[in-house]
């Protein structure tokens, strides 16, 4: 894996204290406005922010089934942040976008027009390959029935609301450290590639 250029501490920093501005004010319309998708898309944006914080040793990253608190995301300062070494950042991010290949995939297995690469007879096969090898690399916890394990199960069988939520921390996550590790490259404008 080759080394990625990280953005540099001001501008992460920059980035917390604009996410931290967004999630203020969505926190203020919960709940009378909580169905409004551009609320609910400002409140999520606490994992990105809880993300800059962890990449900043200011917090600790929760698993990818258990969402960062807004209030306590919300609260941080980022007054003696320093960014963690370029490699544990990079490997958080490869974390982060298997996590997000795997709620794309949960999405994309029941459109038949979909086509598996030859070597695999079904989904359940190509989730297990990389679920075994994300945990081999150290990237993944140990696979739960030839699964990602979530919410205490195989993520195969999570319930519609866990989907949703394990799709919507891994995306923002994904998205905070894919940002972090391309320096020079806008927030608005990351590639988000699963």
């Amino acid at each position: 894996m080759a080394r990625p250029r990280l953005q540099g501490e001001r501008e992460v920093i920059e980035r917390c204290r604009l996410l931290r501005g967004g999630l203020r004010d969505a926190m203020r319309q919960l709940p009378s406005r909580r169905r409004e998708p551009a609320v609910v898309e400002a409140v999520w944006q606490s994992e990105a922010l809880g993300t800059l914080l962890w990449a900043l040793q200011l917090a600790e990253l929760p698993a990818y089934d258990e969402p960062f608190e807004p209030s306590e995301v919300v609260a941080a300062e980022t007054d003696g942040g320093k960014l963690r070494d370029v490699e544990e950042i990079a490997l958080e991010r490869e974390s982060a976008r298997l996590w997000h290949w795997r709620a794309r995939t949960a999405e994309v297995q029941s459109d038949p027009t979909v086509r598996l690469p030859e070597r695999f007879a079904s989904f359940d096969q190509l989730v297990a390959s990389v679920a075994m090898r994300g945990y081999e690399q150290g990237l993944l916890p140990a696979p739960v029935r030839g699964d990602f394990g979530a919410y205490g199960q195989d993520y195969r069988r999570l319930r519609a609301d866990h989907l949703a939520e394990a799709h919507a921390i891994a995306a923002e996550r994904h998205h905070a450290l894919a940002w972090l590790t391309s320096a020079g490259t806008p927030w608005d404008t990351v590639a988000l590639d699963t």
